[in-house]
């Protein structure tokens, strides 16, 4: 029988284990979606938890072992399923970690996910998160950010830095398309998995992309919007802010085509 899990460093997670970490936020993770028992740009995700981890508890576990649990939650699901792998330190929060806390990993799997299927509006605001190379939880204001929009109509929230600079969502990556290539923005932000796999594959593609700055009153001279993030390659936005923007089915299908065409792996 199959089921979905909750386990640490490879085995099923007591209460008393997670009873601690229920009341923590420094911890950093990575989402995933799994089809078949395969991940596309796994080696993306371990990339992110073994730099985080160095940034976060200045030490990292090697990725076999980080593998080895992966394999062990997912041999215990079905073929398709959500997958989260957080990393955190036994020292805990609000104290200096101790040399010799070597990260530990929480993994939980869940009912497989596609994303909304659009087309979004989103508020902005402006916002700089802690850390934004780092996917760390705890982001009270993420959470915050999008209830306030959807609270005055929209459907999500798109940050704009100190600078004016356009950078994610709230738990989003932006793309955007000139009518010719494929516009990723600059500012302070995470490296989404799916955006690291879907420019490698548009380059694959010969597909033209650069990366710039772009603010709201760039926004008019653009031929349509999307975001991503583990979920899906691709959910359309028609407006940001007051700003609307055109529909590109055509861009949206070149993310997704570009998704498509990178070969998932097993753990």
């Amino acid at each position: 029988m199959t089921s979905f899990v909750v386990q640490r460093n490879g085995r099923a997670a007591t209460a008393e284990e997670l009873t601690p970490l229920a009341f923590a936020g420094y911890a950093h993770f990575t989402a995933m979606q799994v089809r078949g028992g395969r991940v596309r740009g796994l080696d993306l995700h371990l990339d992110r938890l073994r730099l985080a981890s160095m940034e976060m508890f200045g030490q990292a576990l090697p990725d076999d072992r980080v593998r080895s649990y992966l394999r062990t939650a997912l041999k215990a699901g079905p073929d398709d399923l959500s997958l989260l792998a957080t990393v955190y330190s036994p020292a805990g929060e609000f104290t200096a970690a101790r040399p010799d806390a070597e990260p530990e990993v929480l993994v939980r799997t869940g009912p497989a996910a596609s994303g909304p299927p659009g087309p979004l509006t989103l508020a902005t605001v402006e916002y700089e998160r802690v850390l934004p190379a780092v996917k760390h939880v705890g982001e009270v204001g993420k959470t915050y950010f999008l209830r306030q929009a959807v609270g005055q109509g929209f459907d999500d929230v798109a940050f704009v830095d100190r600078r004016g600079r356009l950078s994610e969502g709230s738990i989003w990556n932006l793309a955007f398309w000139d009518g010719a290539a494929v516009v990723w923005p600059a500012a302070e932000m995470l490296g989404g998995t799916t955006m690291g796999i879907v420019r490698r594959q548009l380059d694959r593609l010969g597909v033209p992309q650069r990366v710039q700055e772009v603010t709201l009153a760039d926004l008019p001279a653009l031929a349509g919007a999307v975001v991503m993030n583990s979920w899906t390659p691709g959910v359309a936005v028609h407006r940001i802010g007051s700003v609307p923007l055109p529909e590109a089915p055509s861009f949206l299908a070149l993310l997704h085509r570009a998704y498509q065409a990178e070969p998932p792996t097993s753990p």
